[in-house]
């Protein structure tokens, strides 16, 4: 079932591969995506569905250095560059949306200001690296750096915030997506409102799961309304732990989360099993149960291998499985697991930032098979 198409709302899939987002801090000044992104994309169009990187909606929801954003002119013309380069090639890529909340450094928000949060917590550690070309920091490996203490969203501020989400997406299709996600998961705001110990408010956004999930209805809503709730994704992590990010009941938060995206219409779920090392297994009933609440497309990622893949596809717990960090060192990573073939390894040294190495040269399975010939 993996290699078998695929229909999505209104896009045809080729086969039931997805390339998660997964930071790369390889954009240009003021935040915009490049040439060579857009080749990196390419590349990989071969995949069922791409998802882009984490892509801010706003300065203030900036968390790392060298992201893309998607608010002003100059971005979306640069992520213009991107889409036309994945369409020529034959493939379809949705921009996933991100704010940061509290995870932002002071040197990135807009003023030199708080980072904002649901509530003001204790701050967080930032993990940061110097960028090879000698562009400054950014988020993803290295020292840890302390960054001012977060402060609460007050209330009158919530609708700025939600808006912010509905012109990103806007600018989404103008820049050329043929969709968007929502970036819920991994302790960035959207999860900052729905863990219960991240959410410490005691006002209408804060308490009851009800309430907690409100910020969530809100954003959909609003993104809906200017694009269409088919063309909206929402990513989850519900068993994950990141930047500080923790639920009491993560079973019935977002099983409750799961009943909320499927009664707003929302084209897919996209389920982070683990990121990194973080999370434990998810059982079996959790994951029958988000099926018979949830009735859109399931996107699972987490350590799959085919055989993994296959077993959620067959069993109905998915309809796409997605692959995280075989798709950097393997742009052709359809057709390697298709036949069979070896994966390049990635280098982690060239994760975050710099140029084309680890980025645009990594070899397709015909090029390696010739060289080693």
């Amino acid at each position: 079932m993996l290699f078998s198409p695929y229909r999505m709302g209104a896009l045809t899939l080729p086969n039931r591969i997805v390339m998660p987002p997964m930071t790369r801090s390889r954009a240009a000044d003021g935040n915009v995506a490049t040439p060579l992104m857009a080749r990196y994309y390419a590349e990989r169009a071969s995949a069922g569905l791409i998802v882009s990187e984490g892509t801010q909606i706003s300065q203030q929801g900036q968390g790392y250095a060298w992201t893309p954003g998607i608010h002003d002119a100059a971005q979306v013309a640069g992520w213009l560059g991107v889409t036309d380069a994945v369409h020529a090639a034959g493939g379809r890529i949705v921009a996933q949306l991100w704010h940061v909340g509290r995870v932002s450094h002071t040197a990135l928000q807009p003023g030199g200001g708080a980072p904002v949060s649901s509530s003001a917590l204790q701050a967080q550690g930032v993990k940061v690296f110097v960028d090879p070309q000698g562009r400054g920091p950014l988020g993803g490996v290295g020292e840890m750096v302390q960054h001012s203490l977060p402060r609460a969203l007050a209330i009158e501020e919530i609708p700025g915030i939600v808006r912010d989400y509905a012109q990103a997406a806007r600018n989404a299709l103008q820049a050329g997506f043929d969709g968007i996600e929502l970036h819920g998961a991994n302790g960035y705001l959207i999860n900052q409102f729905i863990d219960s110990q991240a959410n410490q408010r005691t006002d209408g956004y804060g308490g009851s799961l009800q309430n907690r999930l409100r910020f969530l209805r809100e954003v959909v809503e609003a993104v809906a309304a200017e694009i269409g709730a088919d063309r909206v994704g929402v990513r989850l992590a519900p068993l994950t732990t990141l930047q500080g990010a923790v639920d009491d009941t993560p079973q019935a938060t977002y099983l409750a989360a799961a009943h909320l995206l499927d009664g707003l219409g929302v084209g897919y779920l996209h389920i982070a099993e683990a990121d990194w090392e973080d999370a434990p297994v998810m059982p079996v009933a959790f994951k029958e149960a988000l099926r018979m609440l949830y009735r859109g497309t399931l996107i699972y990622a987490g350590k799959y291998t085919v055989e993994r893949a296959e077993e959620a596809l067959a069993k109905g717990w998915a309809d796409l499985i997605a692959f995280g960090r075989p798709f950097i060192a393997n742009p052709d990573l359809p057709q390697r697991l298709r036949q069979g073939l070896a994966l390049n390894a990635p280098d982690k040294a060239t994760f975050f930032g710099g140029g084309a190495e680890g980025f645009t040269d990594y070899p397709v399975a015909e090029a390696a098979q010739t060289t080693d010939a």
